[in-house]
């Protein structure tokens, strides 16, 4: 099941040809785009998402349909879905620079998707991980912008790649880490360390994303008593955690039980803590 929105509202064939062939997203991956889960007709975290699409098309210096144009979009989609089958949906929008050679005019839209079972799996029953060298160093981002480290684009064959080695190595996921062995994010999700009443994050400053989710499941935390730290930490702290999670729109609050091939603490009642605080922001 898949609904289709152009960003004038109007509905579109999801199995029908949309992008022209020389389009820039299917010529170079040159484009931005977001992820949304929406429960029961309500996009979560929909301004976040939003901000994140702003500041990734200002990373790329390409035009961006106006947030009102989104939204039209969103509701749009959501409208058409059907709910009384399907109770939640991955929402993506995607924006390109474009046709090769044109005048700059973005090819956007927004399609909703079901989630699959695989997602449902890394819900309910956690995750293995394996950690991989991103090949970067901490403060790349600043040294060398134009490598649009923080900047979430359609390019994610890297990101991909990194899955693909992860399953060969027998696990579920990745945690990418940089050159000085310091945590960085997963290739689609934002990582979360606990230790004692105090959860931990990486700093976008590193080059990674702004977790959308990961901010949502701090600002519950923080209204309940937690402490909430956004600063680096070596990979070895993933072993010595109370609990890991691997935090993203559509698998949420995934906890991790199993680093490179060694299990790790996986308290049942914790994660049930933390994800009652995160779905307490809705």
């Amino acid at each position: 099941m898949r609904v289709l929105a152009l960003l004038d509202g109007t509905l579109a064939d999801p199995e029908a040809p949309l992008l022209r062939a020389d389009d820039l997203s299917v010529m170079r991956g040159d484009g931005v785009f977001e992820t949304i889960l929406v429960a029961d007709r309500k996009p979560r975290e929909l301004g976040p998402h939003l901000d994140r699409l702003e500041r990734s098309a200002r990373l790329l210096e390409m035009r961006l349909p106006e947030r009102s144009a989104w939204e039209r979009a969103v509701d749009a989609v959501i409208d058409n879905w059907p709910w009384e089958t399907d109770g939640q949906m991955a929402l993506k929008l995607v924006c390109s620079r474009g046709v090769d050679g044109g005048d700059g005019t973005p090819s956007a839209f927004a399609m909703g998707m079901q989630i699959g079972p695989d997602t449902i799996r890394k819900r309910r029953d956690g995750v293995s991980v394996a950690t991989l060298d991103r090949g970067i160093a901490p403060d790349l981002m600043e040294r060398a912008p134009w490598l649009l480290l923080s900047a979430k684009t359609l390019s994610y064959a890297v990101n991909m790649a990194a899955m693909r080695e992860a399953e060969s190595r027998g696990a579920d996921e990745v945690i990418f880490v940089a050159t000085d062995g310091t945590v960085l994010e997963g290739p689609t999700s934002t990582v979360v360390l606990a230790k004692g009443r105090t959860l931990y994050t990486t700093p976008p400053s590193t080059g990674i994303l702004r977790g959308t989710t990961q901010g949502a499941v701090f600002r519950a935390a923080e209204e309940a008593g937690w402490q909430t730290r956004v600063e680096t930490f070596p990979a070895e702290e993933l072993l010595r955690a109370d609990g890991l999670w691997l935090a993203s729109s559509v698998r949420l609050l995934t906890q991790v039980h199993t680093v490179d091939g060694t299990r790790i603490a996986a308290d049942a009642d914790l994660h049930a803590e933390l994800s009652k605080l995160y779905e307490s922001n809705y």
